[in-house]
């Protein structure tokens, strides 16, 4: 089982790592695009009904650019930078959710709906975080007014009708690459489970009111098939702005989300808490989960810690929450941005105990195609002011004293600083072992830092550093693999282990770790 598991861990990074080369908005707008032609296609050869090929076009039109202005306008008034791909992803989410047309009434149904949840980014924020999935919010601001007779001309609302069974597999396909993508696999995977059971028992109960046969795998087939949970979780609940930062809180509203979902609530009779309402539930569970205030980070200098990685002190304008380990995403508007986007995580190098004081580090990169928000970063000038859109992460150290074994691939040491220093300042005593991989000894970035932790580290590099403190070591320049570890880290199978360092690394050294009691991965695609 153990092997399993690990050789899952390192498939999961590999995938991650080439799917690292999109940023995350990118990367669902090309899914999502790819899910619309094949809608579209399966529309044009009569498999699909309803929605018509011209209908799909109309409604899609009237909702990017109706979205794309008013972000557009939005934007320009808050001075931030217009970002195409969001207005798209709204777009083509309406687009499977709301029922498409081409009378009038229909086509401005989804007007309404699209400026709706534009509007609702920018309105119902909360210090630069949404409160909830705009597509959701307008999907049901449009159809609580069609159910209550608001507008009479309104001719659409939520209808989802990309639960349909033919696109059930390019929904799980595209959907999993968006999942693998923000890491969010576990999360939907429990909001599906609690969602499916609960239609099924709805479905029962409902069978025994009504005195009708009752079939569990008609019930089944109907919740997994005929139902929008896939798109729903994968492309809608699993959207970082609105989750909380911590997994189990993660797993709190995809519970949540799935039992509002699977067994839809009237309200006095004219509405229902399904899908779009259920999500907006959700979010403010998650909300709740994540309040915080605005947090701004101010750059006071920048130096290089290795020939190739550089690190960044802020300092922080607001309150800044992390645990020694978590990361944070740092968004850097700028003209023109590429397919990696304007926000990038980075791992915090510093400990809670040195705020206001925040510090990140990177690796250059490809120095000759460097990616646009390098470039930007690579700019910025002490005093320059920048965004912190959240922090988060569960690589953090296990309660209790329990044996770590800490294991970073070049600039992957970064989480471990910042737990070891948080440790040192807090006058914590642990049993830690740091092995620490880089390419050469030029490489090994934060060396007195760690140094002054007093934990044993082992250093695998080509070449032998010079000057190394009393507890660390060389390790000849083996190269590390399972055997290496095993001599080097002799009670191995007591300790929980942590790795952290680019995908492919982690893909590669994750094997030599099977024999740890435990194992946690770190990896942030993207750099």
């Amino acid at each position: 089982m153990e092997n399993v598991i690990t050789s899952f861990a390192a498939a999961r990074q590999r995938v991650l790592a080439v799917l690292g080369s999109l940023s995350m908005y990118r990367l669902v707008l090309f899914a999502l695009i790819a899910l619309a032609v094949i809608a579209f296609v399966l529309s044009l050869a009569g498999v699909i009904v309803s929605p018509t090929p011209v209908e799909m076009i109309a409604s899609f039109l009237v909702l990017a650019v109706v979205i794309s202005a008013v972000d557009a306008a939005a934007q320009r008034i808050l001075r931030l930078p217009w970002r195409i791909e969001s207005s798209l992803v709204t777009a083509l989410i309406l687009l499977f959710v709301l029922r498409p047309g081409i009378e009038v009434g229909a086509l401005l149904g989804l007007a309404l709906a699209g400026a709706v949840a534009s509007v609702s980014k920018y309105l119902i924020a909360w210090r630069g975080r949404h409160i909830f999935n705009p597509a959701a919010f307008g999907a049901a601001v449009v159809s609580i007014l069609g159910a209550f007779g608001a507008f009479e001309w309104l001719g659409t609302s939520s209808s989802w009708w990309v639960g349909t069974p033919v696109l059930t597999i390019p929904v799980a396909l595209l959907g999993l690459a968006v999942l693998w993508r923000t890491e969010k696999i576990r999360v939907v995977l429990v909001f599906l489970l609690v969602a499916v059971a609960t239609s099924v028992v709805r479905q029962a109960v409902q069978a025994v009111q009504f005195d009708i046969a009752f079939d569990v795998a008609t019930a089944l087939q109907f919740a997994v098939l005929q139902s929008p949970f896939l798109f729903l979780g994968a492309f809608m609940l699993s959207e970082p702005l609105t989750l909380p930062p911590r997994r189990r809180q993660q797993l709190v509203v995809a519970a949540v989300v799935g039992l509002l979902a699977g067994w839809p609530i009237s309200v006095a009779g004219l509405f229902t808490l399904g899908q779009e309402r259920a999500l907006l539930i959700g979010n403010l569970v998650a909300f709740a989960f994540a309040l915080r205030g605005s947090v701004r980070l101010v750059l006071e200098r920048r130096e290089f810690v290795t020939p190739t990685a550089q690190e960044l002190t802020f300092r922080a304008k607001g309150r800044v929450r992390f645990l020694p380990g978590q990361y944070l995403e740092l968004d850097v508007p700028h003209h023109r941005p590429d397919a990696r986007g304007t926000r990038r995580e980075f791992s915090i190098v510093s400990a809670p105990a040195d705020l206001p004081t925040l510090r990140i580090a990177y690796k250059n990169g490809d120095q000759k195609h460097p990616s646009s928000y390098k470039r930007a970063l690579a700019a910025a000038e002490p005093g320059a002011t920048f965004a912190v859109t959240g922090t988060w992460g569960d690589f953090i150290l296990p309660r209790g004293d329990q044996p770590v074994l800490m294991v970073a691939a070049g600039i992957g040491v970064t989480p471990f600083v910042s737990q070891l220093r948080q440790l040192q300042a807090t006058g914590q005593q642990r049993d830690v072992v740091l092995v620490y991989v880089a390419s050469d000894a030029s490489e090994l970035a934060f060396r007195d830092e760690l140094a002054t932790t007093g934990v044993r580290t082992i250093v695998f590099t080509r070449d032998e550093p010079a000057d190394l403190p009393a507890h660390w070591s060389w390790a000849q320049g083996a190269r590390l693999d399972a055997d290496t570890l095993e001599r080097t880290v002799t009670d191995l199978a007591t300790r929980h282990a942590f790795i952290s360092g680019p995908p492919r690394l982690i893909a590669d050294l994750a094997p030599a770790l099977q024999k740890a009691r435990s194992l946690t991965t770190d990896a942030f695609a993207g750099y």
